[in-house]
C-alpha cells in the first residue's frame, strides 16, 4: 500500500487518482497524526510525504522515522523548495524528493526505484492486462 500524507485534499485526490490507476492501493491522510494513528494496522510499502503541513510537518515525520528505525520508503514532494532542504531530508532517510508539480514519470520511478520490485512489476502488469481487456 502507498500511503500519501498531504493537507492539500486536491493533491491527495490527484495522487490517489494516478496510483489508483496504475493498480496500487493507495490510502489517504490529511494529517500525521491521523497517518501514525494507521501505521499499526497497515502495512505501508511506500509513504508520500509533503513537507509543509501544519502541526507535524514532514520534517517531523522524518525524524519520527529514523527515531523508530522505520524502514519505510519516504519520498518527499514540497512547493517549497529553498536551499538545504533536499540534503536535510536526505539525512533524514527520503528516498527520493521531488517538487510540485510533480512529474508523473518522475513519481512512478521513483516509487519503482523505492518499491519492492516485483510489487511494483506486478501491480504494472496487472494494469496493463486490464487495459488490453479494456481496449483490445
Amino acid at each position: 500500500m502507498i500511503a500519501v500524507l498531504d493537507d492539500e485534499p486536491e493533491m491527495r485526490k490527484a495522487l490517489h487518482r494516478l496510483l489508483g490507476c496504475r493498480g496500487f492501493r493507495v490510502e489517504e491522510y490529511a494529517c500525521a497524526e491521523d497517518f501514525f494513528a494507521a501505521l499499526d494496522s497497515h502495512r505501508v510499502d511506500c509513504l508520500l510525504l509533503d513537507l509543509h503541513m501544519p502541526g507535524t510537518n514532514g520534517f517531523d515525520v522524518l525524524g519520527a522515522f529514523q527515531a523508530r528505525h522505520i524502514a519505510t520508503p519516504i519520498i518527499v514532494i514540497t512547493a517549497h523548495d529553498e536551499p538545504g532542504t533536499e540534503d536535510r531530508v536526505q539525512v533524514l532517510g527520503a528516498s527520493a524528493y521531488l517538487k510540485k508539480p510533480v512529474d508523473r514519470d518522475a513519481l512512478l520511478a521513483a516509487i519503482e526505484a523505492t518499491t519492492p520490485r516485483t510489487r511494483f512489476h506486478d501491480s504494472v502488469n496487472k494494469h496493463a492486462l486490464k487495459e488490453r481487456s479494456d481496449y483490445g
